[in-house]
């Protein structure tokens, strides 16, 4: 076993943790020791850095127009193969097809198929009624059907972008592969919000992380549970 503290993150549900005076953990082989059912791997830090994929679909095509043109121009400097740079281009326009073309028809056509079904049922035409057909829009010249999963074999070759060593800010900027940097909160002065709600002999307190969990890994909540005032504090 082991000493352990609060403050060196610790979780108060885990089996193997002994709160007192000292705290310890039990480790394999201690009396009393419960392994892991399913062992995870060590929490990761999300990037600091903001996704640089837009989250709207016109955003998005901007995004993928201004790769795809632009990446053939770094070829050298970031060491892709002319392959490497044809793959991704007609991935990119391949998905651009996708979300300006093909889906906009999609949601155009369910529209007629809603306003079908409603003529169907309550109409005082004479008509033999004709349901709609879907037929996709043409796919534009050098647009080519490919493999699933385009956008992510483009995010692949993003992180072998920027892992090369020709890699610098202005052609992440000229690629648009770069987020902003997310700025820190003060944490002298960062307070979790809380909602305590009450209930048959205890109390449930709900809080999030503000939107800051990138930068923080527990919660620290201070109760008074004595007549003297006495502040005990509990971290999460």
């Amino acid at each position: 076993m082991k000493t352990i503290r609060f403050d060196q993150g610790f979780r108060l549900d885990d089996k193997n943790n002994r709160w007192g005076d000292p705290s310890y953990q039990l480790e394999p082989g201690d009396p009393g020791y419960v392994p892991p059912v399913n062992p995870q791997p060590p929490k990761q830090k999300r990037m600091k850095r903001q996704a640089y994929y837009p989250t709207s679909a016109p955003e998005q095509i901007v995004w993928l127009e201004n790769f795809r043109n632009k990446l053939g121009a770094h070829l050298a400097a970031l060491g892709l193969t002319a392959a490497q740079v044809a793959a991704a281009v007609a991935d990119a326009r391949w998905v651009i097809y996708i979300l300006g073309s093909w889906l906009p028809a999609v949601r155009a056509w369910t529209k007629s198929c809603t306003a079908a079904a409603l003529q169907a049922q309550s109409s005082e035409g004479t008509d033999l009624m004709a349901l709609p057909v879907f037929t996709p829009p043409a796919l534009p010249s050098g647009v080519v059907a490919v493999n699933e999963g385009a956008l992510d074999r483009l995010f692949a070759l993003v992180q072998t972008i920027k892992q090369s060593t020709g890699f610098d800010e202005t052609i992440g900027a000229d690629l648009d592969v770069v987020g902003t940097e997310d700025t820190a909160p003060d944490l002298a002065t960062l307070q979790a919000v809380i909602a305590a709600t009450a209930q048959t002999g205890a109390v449930k307190i709900d809080w999030d992380w503000g939107g800051h969990s990138a930068f923080l890994d527990m919660i620290e909540l201070q109760v008074d549970r004595s007549d003297t005032k006495g502040f005990g504090s509990v971290l999460i």
